[in-house]
């Protein structure tokens, strides 16, 4: 993808230029002594939340290296959080990677400084969320599915099949109404899980790609989600506030990420997941370095860290996710395994239409919506409008 394709606005279209890759990193020098991360819930640990999924301490100890880790819980707050500096890291989506690159706010990766660059899964090394002109703005970290949560006491014996129990008024198993008892994601980016609901449901739109709207298509969506307003209970960002959710306020259905199902199913609540026939979005998150970091040599001792076959196996059961080190499934060296990984979908990566910026200048058709649209019209249905 060309960094002129991603102008959808006047004040992204300024922070894009077409000249040379900004400066990288040469050589490494002596630790700095910390390193400062942007991540997702759930994705650094220390052994805080459960003693056994720690692959903190030992780096901090090896490396001298403290790490510093702030939690975002959306695309949108991990690039204000980037754009107002004072990081080196963030794992970011494909839904604000390429922000990141056209905003000049990360830098290239010298892969040379990387020595387990080789293990990465080689359907991820040139991916174009974070390759861009044949530049890398960053490592592969995790994937994985968005996928349908469900309460297994409201649905019984009859799991649901589709997406509908989050978009559209039904009668769910245990006789009741889903009004009042779904949620749905707190970001802009949900507007793709909506258009990609739509193309298996009403094809007469022509939609090729969830990222890639018209002006039709993209009216048929927030029409959707309006209707699906009526029905949400919350529109969660926070995981663990979602998860109280399922615990004690009787949600029946929401999308949601496998780490929740992972630690409600630890917790004894009762729920499951599934993929429905719609198929499902994704995430593919990238650790990139601020354009500015200030610990270089610890960010990419970090990194380096982060491609270990076994943090990415520990990770990948924490998480529910898939590691971007194929050997994390098999080698033993952490908890994960094969039947793990293949229950986490690693052998779907064909099927996840994983989350990009949408963007004026799109490949399916003469012009898409961009994403500051999504932006502010996703306030407007969240807000009744």
């Amino acid at each position: 993808m060309h960094l002129v394709k991603l102008c959808g606005t006047t004040a992204l279209c300024a922070l894009v230029g077409l000249s040379p890759a900004l400066a990288q990193v040469a050589a490494l020098g002596k630790p700095e002594g910390q390193v400062n991360i942007v991540a997702w819930p759930g994705y650094i640990e220390r052994g805080e939340t459960d003693k056994s999924f720690d692959w903190v301490t030992k780096f901090e100890a090896a490396s001298g290296c403290k790490v510093n880790v702030k939690t975002a819980n959306t695309s949108d707050e991990m690039v204000a959080l980037m754009n107002e500096g004072g990081f080196d890291l963030v794992t970011a989506s494909g839904d604000a990677s390429l922000r990141l690159v056209a905003g000049k706010r990360v830098q290239p990766i010298n892969l040379s400084l990387v020595p387990s660059w080789n293990t990465v899964d080689d359907r991820l090394k040139q991916a174009p969320w974070y390759v861009v002109d044949g530049t890398h703005y960053g490592v592969p970290y995790q994937w994985g599915p968005n996928v349908l949560m469900y309460n297994t006491k409201v649905f019984g014996d009859k799991p649901p099949t589709s997406w509908s129990v989050v978009f559209e008024e039904t009668t769910l198993p245990d006789g009741k109404s889903n009004k009042g008892r779904v949620q749905a994601y707190d970001g802009p980016i949900h507007i793709a899980d909506a258009a990609q609901y739509l193309m298996f449901h009403k094809p007469d739109l022509g939609i090729k790609s969830p990222y890639e709207l018209n002006d039709d298509q993209y009216k048929a969506a927030l029409d959707l989600l309006r209707v699906q307003r009526t029905l949400t209970a919350r529109y969660w960002h926070d995981a663990f506030i979602q998860m109280d959710d399922f615990k004690n306020e009787g949600m029946a259905a929401s999308g949601t990420w496998p780490f929740q199902v992972n630690l409600l199913q630890a917790d004894g609540v009762p729920v499951a997941s599934v993929i429905p026939q719609e198929g499902a979005t994704g995430w593919a998150d990238t650790t990139m370095m601020h354009v500015d970091a200030e610990n270089p040599t610890c960010a990419y001792l970090w990194i380096e860290h982060t491609l270990s076959s076994n943090l990415q196996s520990d990770l990948s059961v924490w998480f529910g996710a898939n590691p971007v080190v194929p050997a994390a499934c098999t080698d033993g060296r952490g908890m994960q395994t094969a039947a793990g990984c293949t229950k986490n979908g690693f052998d779907d990566f064909e099927k996840i239409r994983f989350w990009t910026t949408p963007v004026t200048k799109c490949t399916s058709q003469s012009a898409c919506v961009p994403y500051y649209r999504w932006v502010s019209d996703y306030i407007g249905v969240i807000g009744g409008r």
